[in-house]
């Protein structure tokens, strides 16, 4: 039996869970840097829990300065086998208003200034990301939401920005125009890295606000936003308390048809005997099922 140990990756209101039981914090050490935060690992109704927060205690990353390369090689290191991302994010659509999660299952990449591969020069892999959302994980976060009664919708397109900075009018009218749900500023190259670690990746996008498109909503307040994100974390506390019960301390495979757990079977295009080894000892954690292999 593989045993289900679920990563979390999300802002500090999300860990403070009740009844986390055997609580503690770990640091893990990556070569490829340094994680945003020691990892905190619990259990909550018999299934293993592991939360990283994304920006670090306090928030003290920007988007574009979070390792996440450090990020997933911690999570794989540790045990983790599916990663679930909770996300504050802006809408691009009057019909998903703040405080809605959005199970999003697409996503367009933005970004420009990030480390998206553990592969390089010296080792190189290609993984598909025509799926890039775990229907499994994405369905059970569907069905703890709604059994919570919380404001969901299920599927859409997250467009990730580099950011810091919030769109401009055109940028946001734009990003519409391409059918994207909702808009933010670090699933990216969280989902990529956690495909290339094969871990099985899900996303519940938490509505803030509308984005600069909206002219009713243009001048929306710090003080109206923080008040729906304290919202939305309460919500994000019920959903994953909701959700670890339904995928259970024993673990079933992805139903992504990509096949996630296995990606690196077909991706790895370098001959054994060209392999950079210095690259290669970085990927022990990543690609250790295929490496072991030889």
């Amino acid at each position: 039996m593989t045993k289900t140990v679920l990563g979390i990756i999300g802002g500090s209101g999300v860990y403070q869970i009740d009844g986390l039981e055997n609580a503690k914090w770990q640091a893990v050490k990556s070569p490829w840097g340094q994680p945003s935060d020691e990892l905190l690992t619990g259990t909550y109704a018999g299934v293993d829990l592991v939360f990283l927060p994304r920006h670090g205690r306090g928030h003290i990353q920007t988007p574009t300065s979070i390792n996440y390369r450090a990020n997933i090689d911690a999570l794989k290191r540790i045990g983790v086998t599916d990663v679930i991302s909770v996300s504050a994010c802006g809408s691009l659509r009057e019909e998903l208003p703040p405080g809605t999660f959005v199970m999003a299952d697409q996503f367009i990449d933005r970004t420009f200034a990030r480390e998206k591969s553990f592969f390089g020069p010296g080792f190189v892999a290609h993984v598909p990301m025509a799926h890039p959302v775990c229907p499994r994980l994405s369905g059970a976060l569907t069905l703890a939401a709604r059994e919570q009664k919380i404001d969901h919708s299920e599927g859409g397109t997250y467009i990730c920005m580099e950011g810091p900075q919030f769109s401009t009018r055109a940028e946001s009218f734009l990003y519409r125009s391409w059918d994207c749900s909702v808009i933010g500023m670090t699933a990216m190259p969280e989902a990529k890295l956690a495909r290339e670690a094969e871990l099985p990746y899900a996303i519940v996008g938490m509505v803030t606000d509308y984005d600069c498109w909206h002219d009713d909503h243009e001048h929306v307040t710090v003080e109206a936003v923080i008040k729906v994100m304290q919202q939305n974390a309460a919500n994000a506390r019920k959903l994953i308390q909701a959700v670890a019960p339904k995928l259970g301390p024993a673990r079933s495979p992805s139903t992504c048809p990509d096949r996630p757990e296995t990606v690196l079977d077909f991706a790895l295009i370098t001959a054994p005997d060209k392999r950079d080894p210095a690259l290669t000892a970085k990927l022990d954690a990543v690609a250790g099922r295929v490496l072991r292999k030889g």
